[in-house]
């Protein structure tokens, strides 16, 4: 799996700031209503559904939220750089600036994880969110995103 296959170079984006988590997530769920043609309500339902279960900050400035859906037929992702890091209750209590939202079909077991596990080592990797964190431009986001990284098994 490749996030190429994930992620499409209309959903990355940046945005300047978001004064909640509730926010950010309408902001992810706005930009993967274009990207991935389903409701945005919905989205922003299912996130905050999981979201309640437990943070999905990760901790270094990573948010990774994710929720399954009904509709979807593969996994999709939505990628947003923050420029003005949020309070996002992550394990190590540090500001989110790197949000990686995942949507999976619901009854998409292994794939979900796989992907997750893939988002989750792609920005584990200092040197992917430095150079991130340094581009704001979506187009050299997704470029960044998606290039060949020599990962560690997770």
């Amino acid at each position: 799996m490749e996030l190429s296959s994930i992620l499409k170079p209309n959903a990355v984006r940046v945005i300047g700031a978001a004064s909640s988590k509730k926010r950010l997530f309408q902001e992810i769920t706005d930009l993967a209503e274009v990207s991935l043609k389903l409701d945005a309500q919905e989205m922003l339902e299912a996130l905050l559904e999981r979201e309640s279960l437990g943070p999905t900050g990760v901790g270094h400035g990573v948010a990774l939220p994710h929720a399954r859906l009904k509709g979807l037929d593969q996994v999709a992702g939505v990628f947003v750089l923050l420029e003005k890091p949020l309070d996002f209750g992550a394990v190590d209590r540090q500001p989110v600036d790197l949000a990686f939202a995942l949507f999976a079909p619901e009854d998409a077991g292994v794939e979900h994880l796989k992907a997750l596990a893939l988002v989750s080592r792609t920005l584990r990797e200092q040197s992917v969110c430095t150079k991130l964190r340094a581009n704001p431009d979506p187009t050299k986001l997704y470029a960044i995103l998606t290039e060949s990284h020599p990962l560690q098994a997770a």
